[in-house]
């Protein structure tokens, strides 16, 4: 999994940089399904926190959006000052969150409100992944359907 690293840490008064690595599944298409996603330093690429989120019986994108906004939080406890770099291998999320791409889904339009919500004030970009570099936020959510329960960790 690549992620690009910085070279050094922000300057003094520069806002520090976090990534979100997010990701989502279900099992059946609705299906038990759960969210994951990892909280990295671009600096160091110590993995400063692990999330596993448990959905339920819904879609895959219900979990896709449900994973981010975990990640999204958690990165905001750890710096609530931080400048955000979520990356999902979900172009539809990644599109919606981005403006890019109407939301027709209710459900989903209503995820994406909560996600700009928790957002607000937050510099952050977003970036689709191939899911091949995404294994450790796919491995989260895979716990979390295999224990059908959400973690931190």
């Amino acid at each position: 999994m690549a992620v690009a690293f910085r070279a050094n840490p922000p300057a003094a008064g520069e806002p520090r940089e976090l990534i979100v690595e997010a990701d989502g599944g279900s099992r059946g298409n609705p299906g038990v399904a759960a969210g994951g996603s990892v909280v990295i330093n671009p600096v160091t690429g110590e993995v400063l926190a692990e999330l596993g989120v448990y959905v339920g019986t819904t879609t895959n994108n219900v979990a896709e959006y449900n994973g981010m906004m975990a990640g999204v939080r958690r990165a905001l406890e750890i710096d609530p000052h931080a400048v955000l770099h979520v990356r999902l291998d979900s172009k539809l999320v990644v599109e919606q969150m981005s403006g890019r791409w109407k939301i027709k889904n209710a459900v989903l339009a209503d995820l994406a409100a909560e996600a700009r919500s928790i957002l607000s004030g937050t510099p952050v970009s977003f970036e689709w992944i191939p899911r091949a570099e995404n294994s450790r936020a796919d491995r989260l959510a895979n716990e979390s359907m295999d224990k059908r329960a959400s973690f931190s960790r």
